[in-house]
């Protein structure tokens, strides 16, 4: 939902007092806020307002950090892993619910362990849970890996005969452009373009127009391969990315997963499991990796960083 400007200061007013935090994933930008025993109400209006970079707090989406056994969806996640006490309540900037965020399930871990929730040294895994399931996030000395779990296509029998599934339409493009569509737990359509300056001249404060659009709508990734596309045995890319719900973000750690997917699909046999990819905020890494139910998952790792603490005033 969009809360119209004039709302704004109520809906903050009404939230005074309340202690949060700010981070970011490579600019994927988060307010934070722990409600272990669900006892706040963060709804789409709340989010939407403490978002909101004029008159708000300013940020991609808000993360609650709360105990699973407090949510039904949460319930579901400790059936599944009966260790994964916290749960990664998030919604975009406008107040809609995400099933998942990969960069912001890095930095909601290092809010965890900022705000004394949890311990974790480096080398040490976390489960937490999410509307995606549960993802297991690993510490290391840079960051933090997350296993995305598996990808999929959302029209697998089209992306296998004709390798797209999608028209895609965006300012700055001269004409539609081919995308396939990936699902990381979360809806992303992938469009490869031939040059940087296709992708600089993108407007992408416009929603791109996508033909089938998924049934949720989805994230879109402008992705341009580098040249070579492979060195020393890393593929490397780069990305811009319209994130449903908020726009144009600095970086998006899904679609960096499923613009790696994409574009390892497209340049067929051979092409490699590990991937750097170039965001406007700096850069993340993708790895294709066996899972632990038999299927290929995904792995995504980069920096998590804690920038400032507040109280709402």
């Amino acid at each position: 939902m969009t809360v119209p400007t004039t709302s704004v200061p109520h809906v903050l007013a009404a939230l005074a007092g309340l202690p949060f935090a700010k981070g970011h994933g490579t600019g994927n930008d988060f307010v934070l806020v722990a409600d272990p025993d669900g006892a706040l109400h963060l709804g789409e209006a709340e989010a939407a307002a403490l978002c909101d970079r004029h008159q708000g707090l300013g940020a991609d989406g808000l993360i609650r950090a709360i105990r699973s056994r407090r949510l039904p969806e949460g319930e579901a996640v400790l059936a599944e892993e009966p260790g994964a006490e916290w749960f990664m309540d998030y919604r975009n900037a406008d107040g809609s619910l995400s099933e998942m965020c990969g960069n912001g399930v890095r930095v909601f871990v290092a809010f965890l362990l900022d705000a004394g929730l949890v311990e974790l040294a480096p080398g040490e895994v976390l489960p937490i849970g999410t509307r995606a399931g549960v993802k297991r996030v690993e510490r290391r000395e840079d960051g933090f890996a997350v296993d995305m779990g598996p990808w999929t296509f959302i029209h697998p029998d089209r992306a296998a005969a004709e390798a797209s599934d999608a028209t895609v339409t965006a300012v700055g493009l001269d004409v539609a452009r081919a995308g396939l569509s990936v699902s990381m737990g979360n809806p992303h359509t992938v469009v490869a373009l031939a040059e940087p300056s296709e992708l600089a001249g993108l407007g992408l404060h416009t929603a791109p127009l996508v033909d089938p659009m998924p049934p949720h709508g989805t994230n879109v990734e402008f992705v341009v391969p580098s040249d070579p596309l492979v060195a020393a045995g890393v593929g490397s890319i780069t990305m811009r990315v319209h994130e449903r719900g908020v726009g144009e973000t600095q970086s998006c750690g899904t679609g960096a997963c499923a613009a790696a997917v994409a574009i390892r699909y497209w340049a067929g046999a051979g092409a490699p499991d590990r991937w750097a990819v170039g965001v406007p905020g700096g850069a993340v890494g993708v790895s294709f990796v066996p899972g632990p139910d038999g299927r290929e998952h995904v792995e995504l790792s980069g920096p998590a960083v804690i920038v400032a603490h507040g109280t709402l005033g």
